[in-house]
């Protein structure tokens, strides 16, 4: 997974906190979250999926879009508030994926949660890249866009396995 690999360059990019190294994080990544198309294509057109990449792809997105978020609200480039929102779905449906895994079913992804990443990777890299006070309502404007379809979406991973989580527990004799 090329996207797991690139997050200790991106932030030891970013922690640098110079314009070069901003603008060398940026294009990292964008590279790496155009890579995530990349793998998802090969994976379909060489009949190499498994539902162990089917798993680990979504985590690896997960890690490459955390790092940056985590990385920039500490260094204070990062409104806090968003990333307590972005990690709370990206965990909260993290974890959801891995208790269906161990019931046998998975959650394949949204047609809208494409969306949600690409506005994402805007919204991130906006942040990422050395651009001046003003350019401060265009970041928050497609960060609070970001963030309505992050929070969308992942209401709607958990109101779609509602019926998956409870026929686990009826299965197993717990009070539903």
């Amino acid at each position: 997974m090329l996207r797991v690999a690139l997050v200790p360059f991106l932030v030891v990019l970013i922690t640098m906190q110079e314009r070069a190294a901003s603008l060398a994080a940026a294009a990292i990544f964008v590279a790496g979250a155009a890579s995530d198309g990349l793998d998802g294509y090969l994976a379909r057109r060489y009949a190499t999926v498994s539902r162990t990449g089917q798993w680990l792809d979504p985590l690896a997105d997960k890690i490459l879009v955390l790092t940056p978020v985590l990385t920039l609200a500490a260094l204070g480039r990062f409104p806090w508030w968003a990333a307590v929102i972005v990690t709370a779905r990206e965990v909260g449906i993290a974890v959801l994926r891995a208790v269906l895994g161990l019931k046998g079913r998975s959650m394949p992804a949204l047609p809208l949660a494409k969306v949600k990443t690409i506005l994402q990777v805007l919204a991130i890299t906006l942040y990422i890249l050395p651009l001046g006070a003003g350019w401060h309502r265009t970041r928050l404007t497609v960060l609070v866009t970001a963030l309505a379809v992050t929070i969308f979406t992942g209401a709607r991973y958990a109101v779609l396995a509602i019926p998956w989580l409870r026929a686990g527990r009826a299965g197993t004799g717990d009070a539903g």
